[in-house]
């Protein structure tokens, strides 16, 4: 069984960490729907909120779901969400994409990187639809259960 370790910690704990950031962003929920791309980036008094096709390198996140102002709470699951708050609230979940490796980046907090990477982590399988923490087999599960999505990771910067 392969350790996955500190790295994969680390990008779970920025994806997570992000959701305290952009509660000043106001009008931005209004406009999100579930299913668009955006890149967070800045710093926690400045974020910014840029709207982007899922397709882009620069794409960090995926917003799972819009709350409702009376909606109490993002979906839980085997990983909780990042929440942004505003008029309404975004579930956000990493805009991971198989194959690719991520680490840490002091703008955005998490960004597509060479694989080779110290601290690394590479998305080794994503299973749409899917909420089984057992097709990941010996690598780590992240699983969020709106939209159904389980990605598997490993390490990137060792030797498969």
């Amino acid at each position: 069984m392969k350790k996955v370790g500190l790295g994969i910690a680390v990008v779970l704990a920025l994806v997570l960490l992000g959701g305290f950031v952009v509660n000043q962003l106001g009008d931005v929920a209004t406009a999100a729907r579930a299913g668009d791309c955006a890149r967070i980036s800045g710093a926690l008094e400045n974020p910014t909120y840029q709207a982007l096709d899922c397709g882009s390198e620069q794409a960090n996140v995926k917003i799972a779901k819009v709350l409702d102002w009376n909606e109490k709470a993002c979906p839980s699951g085997g990983m909780d969400y990042s929440t942004y708050t505003g008029d309404a609230t975004l579930c956000l979940m990493p805009n991971f994409v198989e194959g690719a490796c991520y680490g840490q980046d002091s703008e955005s907090g998490i960004a597509k990187v060479d694989c080779s990477t110290k601290d690394s982590v590479k998305v080794a399988k994503v299973f749409s639809g899917k909420t089984d923490r057992t097709v990941c087999g010996a690598s780590r599960a992240a699983v969020f259960p709106e939209p159904a999505v389980t990605f598997c990771l490993e390490r990137g910067d060792q030797k498969q």
